[in-house]
C-alpha cells in the first residue's frame, strides 16, 4: 500500500479518536486551522432583519413599554415567512417557517391589530404559526411552576414543530422577580444552547427598567443586562422619539457578524402605523439619535410647534430656533417642511 494513503488514513483516523474524546469533554480543542475548515462547511449567515438581525443567531429586542416590541416583531415574523423584506430593511433569505410564542396578547387582542374593527382581517402566511400558554394545562408534578415546565419543554417543542425561526415575546413574562429571574437565565442559556446545536435563528423580546429618556439607550438599559447580554449574538432596541408621538428609533446595541452600523448618529428612524388591516412601522429615514431625545426644555409637540411658529414669524433661522428649543438646526428643518412654514 501506498505510504501516503497509510499516512493519510493514519491521520483520519487520529482526528476520528479525537473527535471521540472531546466529545464527552466540556471543552472541545481542535487546531485553529480546524476549526475554520470546518466552519467552511457551514454557509455564510444571510441577514434576516438588515445587520440587525442574522441567521442562526440569538439576538434580544428591548424597549420601555408600549413602545412597539410587539408590533415590530410581528411585521418581522410576517416578513420572514413570506420571504419579502420590509421596506427599507434588508432581507437575504427564502421564506422561513416562523414560531411565534406571544405571552403578551390574547388571541382577541391579536385579531384587533391584524383586522379593521375584527372584520377585513389581514391573511399571514402559513408559515407563520403563533403560540401561547394552555390555560387548561395541568402542571406535571417533575416540574415546580409553568415557567419551569416552559423551559423544561420548550427545546422538544421547537424540534418538534420544525421552526425556522423562533420569536419569544417576551422575556420579561419569566423575569418579573427574583425568583423568575433564574428562569430567565436558563432559557437565554438553553436558546443559545438551541441556536449552536441546530439551524434556529431566535428573537427575543425584553423590556427596560423605568429609564432617563433624556439619554441615549445603551445595554444598560435591558433588565438584567450583564446576565442576558452574555449570551445573545446581536441585540438592537426601540426608542421613542420627542418630535412625533408616532415616531420610534431603532438603534444597534450588540453585534458579531457585522460592523456596529446603526450606532447613536445613524438610528434607524420609523413611524407606527396602522394601513388598513396591518399595525406596522413604516421606514422613514436614517437619522441621529440625540434629534429625539429628551431635553429641559422639551415641550408637549403642540406647543413646541407653536412656539416654532412664532419664531419663524420673527425671522428666526433654523439654527437660532433650535437653540431657543433645544433641538438641532436638522430637527427644525425636518419640522418646519412637515409644518409647511
Amino acid at each position: 500500500m501506498n505510504r501516503s494513503i497509510i499516512a493519510d488514513d493514519l491521520q483520519r483516523r487520529k482526528e476520528d479518536l479525537e473527535d471521540e474524546r472531546t466529545t464527552n469533554n466540556c471543552l472541545i480543542i481542535k487546531p485553529v486551522n480546524k476549526w475554520i475548515d470546518d466552519a467552511k462547511s457551514r454557509p455564510i449567515p444571510n441577514m434576516l432583519f438588515s445587520e440587525l438581525w442574522y441567521e442562526n443567531e440569538l439576538a434580544i429586542l428591548f424597549a420601555d413599554t408600549n413602545q412597539g416590541k410587539s408590533i415590530l416583531a410581528v411585521q418581522i415574523a410576517d416578513s420572514l415567512s413570506r420571504g419579502v423584506a420590509i421596506d427599507g430593511f434588508k432581507l437575504e433569505c427564502e421564506p422561513k417557517k416562523v414560531l411565534y410564542l406571544d405571552f403578551e396578547l390574547s388571541d382577541k387582542q391579536f385579531e384587533n391589530r391584524y383586522s379593521v374593527e375584527y372584520s377585513s382581517h389581514y391573511t399571514f402566511d402559513n408559515l407563520f404559526h403563533r403560540a401561547e400558554l394552555n390555560p387548561e394545562l395541568d402542571l406535571p408534578k417533575e416540574y415546580k411552576s409553568i415557567e419551569d415546565y416552559l423551559c423544561g419543554t420548550l427545546e422538544a417543542t421547537i424540534v418538534g414543530n420544525g421552526a425556522d425561526v423562533i420569536i419569544i415575546d417576551n422575556l420579561t413574562y419569566l423575569n418579573s422577580d427574583s425568583e423568575k429571574a433564574k428562569y430567565a437565565l436558563n432559557l437565554m442559556k438553553l436558546l443559545k444552547k438551541i441556536t449552536k446545536s441546530t439551524t434556529v435563528s431566535i428573537l427575543v423580546l425584553a423590556h427596560t427598567p423605568k429609564r432617563d429618556n433624556s439619554v441615549p439607550l445603551t445595554k444598560n438599559d435591558l433588565a438584567g443586562s450583564k446576565m442576558l447580554m452574555n449570551f445573545c449574538d446581536s441585540c438592537f432596541a426601540i426608542g421613542a422619539s420627542t418630535l412625533e408621538v408616532s415616531h420610534r428609533y431603532i438603534k444597534q446595541i450588540k453585534q458579531r457578524n457585522t460592523e456596529h452600523i446603526y450606532h447613536g448618529e445613524n438610528v434607524i428612524l420609523c413611524e407606527i402605523r396602522k394601513e388598513l388591516n396591518f399595525l406596522k412601522f413604516n421606514f422613514l429615514e436614517y437619522t441621529n439619535e440625540l434629534e429625539h431625545l429628551k431635553t429641559a426644555t422639551t415641550a408637549s409637540i403642540d406647543t413646541r410647534d407653536a412656539k416654532m411658529v412664532d419664531l419663524i414669524q420673527q425671522g428666526k433661522n433654523n439654527v437660532e430656533i433650535g437653540k431657543e428649543l433645544g433641538l438641532s438646526e436638522g430637527a427644525i428643518r425636518k419640522r418646519r417642511n412637515k409644518l409647511n412654514c
